[in-house]
């Protein structure tokens, strides 16, 4: 490079401004190429002078004393640009939309085209517009911010015409939010729940969230706790049913693993979506519904029944639904539209249709449907006192749900033992309370299971329901005051004598409800309750579905009942809770009370093994009765599983065939084992490469059995990678 005191010739001026200019794809300008200019492919004797891009290959094209030879951009073959936009290194590529004035295009070379001006133009335009959305997207958010005016924002927003770019808006609402007040993170937390398909396409608000998700390293420098702010932001979008439930687990999948965006996730998994009554929870994280109280929300939805009733708008009806933005509390409308349905015969036909559309669309699930169908079941004696044929009615209003396939009838509770509550009059019930207390007692001291069911069979032959929660509540009550030997002693019973579940959860609510009158004698209720509670279900006389059946009588979140819901969920949470909780009070369900968790796995290989090899199969299933551990069933399927796959035996799988066919494994633990097998098969892939092949052939056979709860699914082979619309 000629420079002479201390100055650039002009020449070269004229080159260090053209590559200064190119260091900025979105504000170079085209570089006009002048015949007499000194970088014309006119001077090809200069040795100084850059050959164009039509020349480069030519043989006088060296770049042999070009002051640019050093220069990053060089006219080398390769492309030195980075990869994507801001990122990349050596030898990687330009982004999508980067452009360079170095390689103008020339109309003289010899292999130009038409299109390319065409092209390049095309690239400026939408470079050009993706500017002018983010700067106008910037305003929205921040007039939002200001107004509070939702359907103002969404106007402005269909306004702009560009769909394709509202992942941007997402993005960038969230993001301002995150650095605000708790009032602006629950402001941009309903509008997202208002734009949600009416104007934002759902595949838009995924891909926001996934980029907010790549953005979280950035975030976390000017927001400290940015990775718990957005956690609680993808909470509440998959509480609000904007983001689907799947999508924690792709992101999961496709995020570099030592990214701040996995903490996201997992801090939104275990935090936050995996707390007991987490939707009411993060709902009211920001203070959204705070000043909503059940009996006003109660009032909004008898309001926009009566109005849908006398208008016949639904689509307005649904939109007020979706206004009061509490969907765990939706068994509310279906309640309060079905009693309207009984006390308006005329209006009936208008109520279910509304109750149709809503489920159809997903606005209602299917769980809220069946808890406000239950919820009028457990109240229909009281409703047939103000409506004389409440009971035909609603017999009705089933068959007809069931008929149109909005309403599954196997989710209901059995309509037909609610008449049994008739007969039971007050004398049978003091009756029989008087004798349940005597056969408890006399059990306490003799132990004997036996006689307390003979007893149990003679006084309640027809085995009513109520008499059957009766007993529940006076067998843990007197258990409650009395010493560890009497409560272990009452866990047992409890599990022998084979109430049906539904009366078992109606004794736990009598129990809970009495829990007031009960802590004056007894102070430690909540924990001995919670135990009890957490108990029942390590030993399958419940299930977690019946815990939160149980928990949803009591909505209140300082009731008692919601905190010994609460606290048995805690327990349960724990390591190795199951057996933690089999001994809680000393006992164990076995008088091998002893066995470590590895003994036990070591017991369950060995006789899996000995009856695999040819043992007898009644022997097997008297050994896993002996084991005492029915919450531990699902290691005996695990293990099996695993046996089959590495041996391909079919006479195992026949084995668990009896065993779920006999119930020795329940649908629950045999559920559990498959998805335990599903998590190891990494491992197992390296003994046995086609394992995962197996298993899914496994999967079929053990789904058309009937032996896989409808939760169960097995996404690791990509056959579901199409849910809710997403790739």
């Amino acid at each position: 490079m000629d420079i002479t005191a201390g100055k650039l010739s002009n020449e070269h001026k004229e080159q260090f401004r053209s590559a200064s200019e190119s260091a900025d794809p979105l504000t170079v300008s085209a570089l006009q190429i002048s015949p007499k200019s000194p970088r014309s492919p006119k001077s090809p004797k200069s040795p100084k002078s850059p050959r164009s891009p039509g020349d480069r290959h030519s043989k006088h094209g060296s770049d042999r004393g070009s002051p640019l030879k050093h220069k990053k951009n060089s006219h080398s073959p390769r492309d030195g640009r980075p990869k994507k936009g801001g990122c990349g290194g050596k030898g990687t590529w330009g982004g999508l939309m980067d452009t360079d004035d170095v390689h103008a295009i020339d109309p003289n070379d010899p292999n130009y085209t038409s299109s390319e001006d065409t092209e390049r133009t095309s690239t400026k335009d939408m470079v050009a517009a993706f500017e002018e959305y983010k700067k106008k997207a910037i305003i929205l958010v921040e007039e939002y911010f200001q107004n509070d005016d939702i359907t103002s924002t969404a106007n402005e927003l269909r306004e702009l015409g560009m769909s394709c770019y509202d992942f941007y808006f997402i993005k960038k609402l969230v993001s301002m939010a995150m650095d605000r007040h708790d009032k602006e993170k629950e402001m941009a937390a309903v509008l997202l729940s208002a734009l949600y398909a009416e104007v934002i396409k759902p595949q838009q608000v995924y891909k926001g969230f996934s980029k907010l998700l790549e953005s979280a390293d950035d975030f976390i420098v000017d927001i400290p706790d940015a990775i718990d702010i957005l956690a609680l932001f993808i909470a509440r979008a998959v509480v609000d049913d904007i983001l689907p439930p799947a999508f924690l687990a792709k992101a999961n999948s496709t995020l570099p693993k030592d990214s701040k965006g996995i903490e996201v996730i997992k801090r939104a998994e275990k935090s936050y979506l995996s707390a007991p009554l987490h939707a009411e929870i993060i709902e009211r994280r920001w203070g959204g519904s705070k000043n909503k109280t059940v009996e006003d929300v109660k009032d909004k939805i008898n309001n926009l029944l009566i109005e849908y009733v006398v208008s016949g708008e639904k689509n307005e009806a649904c939109r007020c639904i979706n206004d009061l933005n509490m969907r765990f509390f939706h068994h509310e409308i279906v309640k309060r539209a079905i009693i309207m349905a009984m006390e308006k015969q005329q209006a009936e036909s208008r109520l279910l249709d509304l109750l149709k559309k809503t489920t159809e669309e997903g606005l209602i699930n299917s769980s809220q449907l069946s808890k406000g169908f239950n919820r009028i079941i457990d109240n229909i004696d009281d409703l047939s006192l103000d409506i004389p044929n409440a009971r035909m009615i609603f017999q009705s209003i089933i068959s007809k749900g069931a008929s149109e396939g909005w309403l599954c009838i196997s989710s209901l509770k059995s309509f037909s033992t609610q008449l049994e509550k008739q007969e039971i009059d007050e004398k049978l019930v003091k009756e029989f309370k008087l004798k349940a207390q005597s056969m408890i007692q006399e059990y306490f001291l003799s132990g004997d299971i036996e006689e307390v069911s003979r007893i149990l069979e003679s006084e309640n032959s027809s085995c009513l329901a109520e008499l059957n929660a009766i007993f529940v509540k006076k067998l843990i009550t007197l258990a409650m005051d009395r010493k560890n030997r009497e409560k272990e002693m009452a866990s047992v019973l409890l599990s022998s004598v084979c109430f049906p579940a539904d009366d078992v959860v109606n004794g736990f609510v009598k129990l809970i409800e009495a829990a007031d009158d009960t802590a004056l004698d007894i102070p430690i209720v909540v924990e001995d309750l919670a135990m009890f509670l957490a108990r029942a279900e390590v030993d399958e006389v419940l299930t977690p579905q019946h815990m939160e059946e149980i928990g949803s009588q009591f909505f209140e979140p300082n009731s008692i009942g919601n905190k010994v819901v609460l606290m048995a969920k805690s327990l349960l949470k724990g390591r190795l809770s199951g057996e933690r909780i089999l001994r809680c009070w000393g006992g164990g369900g076995s008088s091998t009370n002893g066995w470590a968790i590895e003994d036990v796995k070591d017991k369950i290989r060995k006789l899996l093994e000995e009856f695999e090899s040819g043992g007898d199969a009644k022997e097997a299933y008297r050994c896993i009765k002996e084991l005492g551990m029915p919450f531990f069933h699902h290691e005996v399927v695990k293990k099996s599983l695993v046996i089959i796959i590495e041996k391909k035996s079919e006479r195992l799988w026949g084995f668990l065939k009896e065993c779920f066919s006999m119930g020795l494994i329940t649908m629950y633990q045999m559920t559990k084992g498959f998805a335990r097998v599903a998590e190891s098969l990494d491992d197992l892939a390296l003994d046995v490469p086609d394992a995962e092949k197996q298993f899914k052939v496994y999967v079929e056979r053990a789904e058309a059995e009937g032996w896989l709860d409808s939760t169960f699914s097995f996404n690791r082979l990509g056959h579901n990678s199409m849910e809710n619309g997403f790739c």
